[in-house]
C-alpha cells in the first residue's frame, strides 16, 4: 500500500474489516471455448436454397387456392 498506492493517492485507506484472503477464478475467462463459426459462403448458399424451396412451396399454396 505504502509503495504502490499512497505515492499516487495520499488520502487512500483500507477498511481492514472488509479485507479478505482468497481469489476468484473466472471460469468464462479460462475455460470458455467459443463455437467455430461457419463460412459466410456456406451460410449464403444455404439461405439461397431455402429461398428457392420457399418459392416453390408458395407457388403450390397459391396454385391450390
Amino acid at each position: 500500500m505504502k509503495k504502490e498506492v499512497l505515492p499516487y493517492s495520499p488520502d487512500a485507506w483500507v477498511d481492514e474489516k472488509k479485507t479478505a484472503i482468497g481469489y476468484e477464478v473466472s471460469f468464462t475467462k479460462y475455460f470458455y471455448k467459443p463455437a467455430e463459426l461457419r463460412e459466410m459462403s456456406d451460410i449464403l448458399a444455404e439461405l439461397a436454397a431455402l429461398e428457392e424451396e420457399a418459392k416453390w412451396m408458395m407457388a403450390e399454396i397459391v396454385e391450390g387456392i
